[in-house]
């Protein structure tokens, strides 16, 4: 709302999810019912594009990682700063602290397994929504009279920060891909994440709209939303037990979507390993957990550092590098229905294989606006996107290493 202006807001809202999101999960489901492996969309790659690509997949994906999970640690602090009588001060003294303690905690959770790991995230979503719940309750019992419908327009709202807001809702709304790596650890998988993924991707729709229609209605200044969260609206809605059930549950968010991530991604480093593309250290497992705990330590210290960064410039560089391995998977379903027409497909998107290329230039456009918004900045500070797009080019460096180190394994003694 800070960038898109309160017209703009619901707008993007609308729009992004259904041009962004509806074709990229749609891609994730289609091809994890033809492979629901562990690894998930590096084995995609690898099966449509060969190993060079599967492995830029996975460097981005790596990469890109790094950034998400910096920013939920500085989000916890964020929402616990609110029962603090100075949160400024509040972060200046304890942000390093709780962040790490987030980023470790979260990590052992980690090494206990993927069903730990569930069996909290479960926990963790009822303390998120239900706040939201009575939230919603509270605003339209007492103010139903007040609540008028915005209306749809980006006029007035200058292009860079057209991008910048586009990023905010694409960060919102990116990872459907991510389940997918631990794919061969879940019982029925093809089943359970058509079910699980459709659930969550309309609950999420149903609570940021209700949520940002509320806020407009509020009359709350935005710069003041942006620097203190949903908790401030939720003072000004119900008082201050809403605002401190508010935060709460977004400390809840913060802590359930970094241990979420961190159980996505740490399965990638073993498949590279298995595949003799990184050293065979990432593919040790823990003893008795089956766990990839040595990726997931490297993870958690990598991550230490990164929490430094800024709220803006961690999500520029995030969906520019998830953007980048996306494409990679749209590619593959393309390319998957070329080579492999008659595989089995539990789950195929209902277009022949022109229009799913046509759909899947959707969320291209979408990268591409957001992207060249951000360099039409008249400030001149292009230098996250420039750090992303030169971390995307490491790729090809990664490769050449992993492909020595391969060719050389492979080598009689």
């Amino acid at each position: 709302m800070q960038y898109a202006g309160k017209n703009g807001a619901l707008l993007l809202l609308l729009l992004v999810p259904l041009l962004w999101d509806l074709p990229t999960i749609l891609t994730v489901l289609e091809l994890n019912s033809m492979m629901p492996v562990e690894g998930g969309y590096y084995k995609w790659v690898k099966r449509a594009l060969g190993t060079r690509w599967a492995f830029f997949e996975a460097w981005w994906s790596w990469l890109y990682s790094f950034t998400d999970l910096a920013i939920y640690p500085v989000l916890f602090v964020t929402y616990i700063s609110f029962f603090s009588h100075s949160p400024d001060d509040f972060m200046h003294v304890w942000k390093i602290p709780i962040c790490l303690a987030v980023i470790w905690i979260s990590a052992g959770l980690n090494i206990l397994g993927i069903v730990s790991v569930g069996r909290v995230s479960l926990i963790l979503s009822a303390v998120i929504i239900i706040p939201f719940v009575i939230l919603f309750i509270t605003a339209f019992s007492g103010h139903s009279d007040s609540f008028t419908m915005p209306v749809f327009s980006l006029r007035g709202v200058e292009y860079s920060a057209l991008g910048m807001g586009i990023y905010v809702v694409m960060w919102n709304f990116l990872g459907w891909d991510n389940c997918t790596t631990y794919a061969g650890e879940v019982d029925k998988p093809i089943k359970s994440y058509v079910t699980s993924i459709s659930i969550a991707f309309v609950t999420v729709i149903v609570l940021y709209l209700l949520t940002i229609y509320i806020t407009q209605n509020s009359g709350i200044d935005f710069a003041k939303l942006s620097d203190e969260l949903f908790p401030i609206l939720g003072v000004k809605i119900g008082g201050q037990w809403l605002g401190a059930l508010l935060s709460i549950g977004g400390m809840a968010s913060a802590l359930g979507i970094f241990s979420a991530v961190m159980l996505s991604i740490s399965r990638v480093p073993k498949v590279l390993a298995d595949d003799k593309l990184l050293h065979p250290v990432f593919s040790k497992q823990h003893s008795r957990f089956g766990t990839p705990y040595i990726s997931i330590i490297i993870y958690a210290v990598v991550v230490s550092f990164m929490i430094l960064w800024t709220f803006e410039e961690l999500i520029v560089i995030d969906v520019i590098l998830y953007g980048a391995g996306l494409f990679l998977e749209f590619i593959s379903l393309v390319a998957l229905r070329v080579k492999e027409p008659e595989a089995p497909r539990p789950f195929k998107i209902r277009l022949n294989t022109f229009w799913v290329g046509v759909l899947l230039l959707l969320p291209v456009a979408v990268y591409c606006i957001a992207l060249t918004g951000m360099l039409s900045k008249g400030d001149g500070n292009h230098s996250m996107i420039y750090f992303a797009l030169g971390a995307l080019l490491t790729a090809e460096i990664a490769w050449r290493v992993a492909k020595w180190n391969l060719d050389a394994s492979l080598k009689p003694d």
